[in-house]
């Protein structure tokens, strides 16, 4: 994923509710929103360079989202690939903080990236960044897209309004075609409001949109995804194509044990 809006707890009988758009080169291939069929409790889109997901919850009471750390550089070839610390965490039975103790050590094999693992009970930041402090998140909403958590970037702000602005009384998990209209979002931020992350100005105008629309490179999907109080949960992903072309649109319910599971 490259943009996260996480409303973790945050009342009105929600456990967490997440909008989120993945970008991604269109060549790059990856299966949509599904059941994995070696993992049947994990539903999630899946990469299939690498076999691991930008975004995933399991019928266990858990959620992974991972987004990449825009560097002035690619990440070396020989670098692990992020969507595995996700997966691993959805197939996994550890509680966010333990899990994070225990991949800590890895983490520099990775390519830079953010991680977001929660489960029914508690949600934690992890990045693999030098400097950025792991963070177990209080009942709130966050932000996160290709720098550290909650860095103000104009697109980030945009998502975080939306949620907000739904978040307020009279909205109805029956009516969500809003958040997904935040999502769809192609307003161009000012030049002076971009972030400067060392790819030059015109990469960061052509990344700076909530949607994404190119012919190589755009946003491959949009999900919302939100778990209720008493363990309902919904999770939908529409697809797009080179410049933004619809291509499908998958959604899926489940429910979340009540019980600490751990």
């Amino acid at each position: 994923m490259c943009l996260v809006a996480l409303a973790w707890k945050p009342g009105r009988n929600l456990r967490l509710l997440l909008a989120a758009n993945r970008d991604e080169f269109h060549a790059r291939p990856s299966l949509p929103l599904a059941a994995w069929p070696d993992a049947p409790d994990v539903l999630g889109g899946r990469d299939q360079s690498a076999m691991g997901t930008w975004l995933g919850v399991s019928t266990r009471g858990r959620l992974a989202v991972i987004t990449n750390v825009r560097t002035p550089m690619p990440p070396e070839a020989a670098l692990r690939s992020r969507g595995a610390l996700a997966a691993d965490f959805l197939r996994g039975n550890a509680s966010p903080v333990a899990h994070h103790i225990r991949i800590q050590p890895t983490l520099p094999d990775y390519s830079p990236c953010n991680l977001l693992i929660a489960d029914a009970q508690e949600a934690r930041y992890v990045s693999n960044r030098p400097g950025i402090a792991p963070r177990l998140l209080e009942p709130g909403l966050y932000g996160l897209s290709n720098a550290s958590l909650d860095a103000p970037w104009p697109k980030l702000l945009l998502l975080k309004a939306a949620v907000r602005r739904w978040l307020l009384p009279g909205g109805s998990l029956a009516a969500v075609e809003s958040l997904f209209e935040a999502l769809a979002s192609t307003e161009q931020p000012a030049d002076a409001l971009l972030p400067d992350t060392g790819v030059g100005l015109e990469r960061e105008r052509r990344l700076a949109p909530v949607f994404i629309r190119g012919a190589d490179y755009g946003t491959r999907c949009s999900t919302l995804l939100w778990v209720t109080d008493d363990g309902e949960g919904c999770i939908t992903e529409r697809r797009f194509g080179p410049e933004g072309v619809a291509l499908g649109e998958t959604q899926l319910r489940f429910r979340w044990p009540l019980t600490d599971p751990h």
